[in-house]
């Protein structure tokens, strides 16, 4: 069985349905740079470019998830969730103007997951 590097809540999942319905197709990116706090963005599918230094790391609720290369080589060891909490947060993310913010939980994976990680 394979282990999945980024999860999603079902709270993250009817704000990605309400976003999708406004914008249609989404995907996100983390970046860890100033503007967003090292928060995961939400942006209309293309509208954020990807290149070489990102790192697809699976798809949460339809849409892909980047995140950027020096990041990910901290992170690599962390299965991530996507989840929302109340509040405004300081990025371009879709979400904001609902009044709410996508914010990433994590955990080690164990010895175990890390062998059946998902190939990247």
């Amino acid at each position: 069985m394979e282990v999945k590097r980024v999860l999603v809540t079902e709270k993250a999942k009817e704000v990605i349905d309400e976003l999708r319905d406004r914008h249609g197709p989404l995907m996100f990116h983390q970046s860890g740079g100033c503007c967003d706090g090292s928060t995961p963005m939400c942006f209309q599918e293309g509208e954020f470019r990807v290149g070489e230094s990102d790192v697809l790391l699976g798809e949460v609720h339809g849409c892909v998830f980047y995140m950027a290369k020096d990041q990910y080589e901290y992170w690599r060891h962390t299965q991530l969730t996507l989840d929302v909490t109340p509040g405004r947060g300081a990025s371009f993310s879709l979400e904001i103007p609902l009044g709410i913010r996508f914010l990433i939980r994590s955990r080690v994976f164990t010895q175990e997951e890390m062998e059946q990680l998902q190939t990247l």
